[in-house]
């Protein structure tokens, strides 16, 4: 089936993740004012786009990935991301066959990690919108992003996939450069990691 704008309707498996999607976000205690006008934003979408969570849906799409973070907090696992030739979390689109966003958080970072053992939170841990660049041949996109945390221990088996240059481990306060956005996102989780201890 076809949308009068030309785009396809979402599939079963898509409409599941979307009230999926739509019921996480209500529930979630946004844990500031921005972080709250950001789920306003992302409920709002999707409201206005049944297939608000595809890579198709331009100019802006929901995303899902994890921050993935040492047990005792110090250290952060990054890949650098060939496209955007920067350190940043692992993370990208959703998927048919993904039942929740967390699912795909989890599928992405299993894709791009190389990670086998992992704990990753059910709840999100803060969301992020950013622009990209090399998302569309129609332009500029906006990634509406839904991260979560993951932890995992150092020494577990990682490595880097062909969307990456390099997979690696970083000191929490010897980080690599980045997006300023990224390093709030990584300074919220290592907090709650820190929180738990």
């Amino acid at each position: 089936m076809t949308l009068r704008d030309g785009r396809r309707a979402p599939s079963s498996g898509q409409a599941g993740l979307h009230a999926s999607a739509v019921a996480t976000l209500t529930i979630w205690p946004a844990p500031s004012p921005a972080q709250a006008e950001h789920r306003t934003r992302f409920l709002a979408h999707l409201e206005a786009h049944e297939d608000g969570l595809a890579k198709s849906c331009f100019p802006e799409h929901l995303t899902a990935g994890a921050i993935v973070v040492s047990p005792d907090g110090d250290r952060v696992l990054l890949n650098h991301h060939r496209k955007a030739d920067a350190w940043l979390a692992f993370g990208g689109h959703l998927e048919p066959e993904d039942h929740s966003l967390s699912a795909g958080a989890r599928r992405e970072l299993l894709e791009e990690s190389g990670l086998t053992e992992f704990e990753l939170d059910h709840d999100p841990l803060c969301l992020d919108a950013h622009a990209v660049e090399f998302c569309s041949d129609l332009g500029t996109v906006q990634h509406l992003d839904v991260r979560f945390l993951a932890v995992a221990d150092p020494d577990a088996t990682h490595g880097a996939s062909d969307e990456s240059i390099d997979v690696r481990w970083w000191p929490v306060d010897a980080l690599p450069a980045t997006f300023d956005d990224m390093y709030a996102l990584i300074d919220a989780a290592v907090a709650r990691v820190r929180a738990r201890a």
